[in-house]
């Protein structure tokens, strides 16, 4: 499958399976320029509500001021990396940012209701193959506390432990890696 060739797949109902009618399903493409304020809330959120049970509300604050709360802001990182994107009912719910060339997945977050339901592990399968395509036999990622023990579990190798200072901020992450020998394309 080449990068550009990501076909709509779909890997989980976006909304509670108690609800009457038939629940949309999550789809994987590339992101467009409409994504960006999509991408600029699902971040917010994903750090704000999503890391609270890691970090310390002024430690979120910190990190979520990292990037404006503006699509503009996404949509000119749309440039700089590969960007795919989990799409409900046509909005962005989660998205992955991968450097092909140094073989690193730079952001990875999904909207916090719909966490843990498969949608980041479908977006690093994207990533992983589109690595292996470009003939990558790892990649790394810089993982908060929210993703590291999952995607440890899925693979991934913990190289060191790492502080970062965001705002006066120390937020503590992990610096991993896995292997993409095993990927298949």
């Amino acid at each position: 499958m080449r990068h550009a060739d990501i076909e709509p797949t779909s890997a989980a109902p976006c909304r509670d399976a108690s609800q009457k009618r038939k629940a949309p399903r999550i789809f994987y493409r590339l992101a467009k320029a409409r994504d960006g304020a999509d991408q600029a809330e699902v971040f917010h959120h994903a750090v704000m509500q999503g890391a609270s049970d890691y970090y310390e509300q002024e430690a979120r604050e910190a990190w979520a001021a990292v990037l404006p709360r503006d699509g503009s802001a996404w949509v000119a990182r749309q440039a700089l990396y590969t960007t795919l994107v989990a799409t409900c009912d046509g909005r962005c719910v989660g998205f992955l940012e991968l450097d092909l060339k140094r073989a690193r997945v730079e952001s990875l977050y999904v909207w916090p209701s719909l966490a843990r339901r498969g949608i980041g592990s479908t977006l690093l399968v994207h990533a992983e193959r589109m690595l292996v395509e470009q003939g990558a036999d790892r990649v790394d990622i810089t993982a908060s506390l929210v993703l590291a023990d999952g995607l440890e579990n899925r693979g991934w190798r913990r190289v060191r432990e790492e502080w970062v200072e965001r705002g006066g901020q120390r937020l503590r992450r992990w610096i991993m890696t896995k292997s993409l020998a095993a990927v298949e394309t």
